[in-house]
């Protein structure tokens, strides 16, 4: 036998839902708030058939673009052979939330301009870096009554 053709082919497992996840999609996800220039992640939901992307997008983070009731445009970069092409595609809400990828970054930014306020009002100088880990600090490893 030859390979399908299809388009959900290879998908039985990707879009399948996930132990005692099935039924009917909550409401939370029809209540959540989209704006233009927000960063998503795209993860088809195999509940929901109707505006499903492709399987290439599946895990694949983009922004989005327009807002319509029930989708969502969304621009997704793709390499194809030596570029990279931004692609715009119609998805539905159910299969999009909200990326967690700026969190950490707007975080650092917040306690960053608090520190600078701290930093103006006392006078004192912090720094602002990343700081990479340093080395663990020396210590000695006890091996009585520890069979290696």
């Amino acid at each position: 036998m030859g390979n399908t053709k299809g388009y959900r082919r290879g998908t039985r497992y990707l879009f399948s839902r996930k132990f005692r996840k099935h039924g009917v999609e909550h409401l939370s996800t029809y209540m959540k708030v989209y704006k233009r220039g927000d960063i998503v992640d795209i993860k088809g939901n195999g509940a929901v058939q109707k505006g499903m992307p492709h399987k290439f997008y599946h895990g694949k983070t983009g922004k989005v673009f327009n807002v319509t009731r029930r989708a969502l445009g969304v621009i997704v970069n793709k390499q194809v052979r030596n570029r990279i092409m931004p692609k715009r595609i119609n998805i539905r809400v159910e299969h999009v939330h909200h990326s967690a990828c700026r969190d950490d970054f707007l975080r650092r930014v917040q306690e960053n301009d608090d520190l600078k306020r701290k930093a103006k009002e006392t006078g004192e100088w912090y720094n602002l870096k990343r700081q990479p880990v340093g080395p663990r600090k020396a210590h000695f490893v006890k091996t009585k009554g520890k069979e290696p």
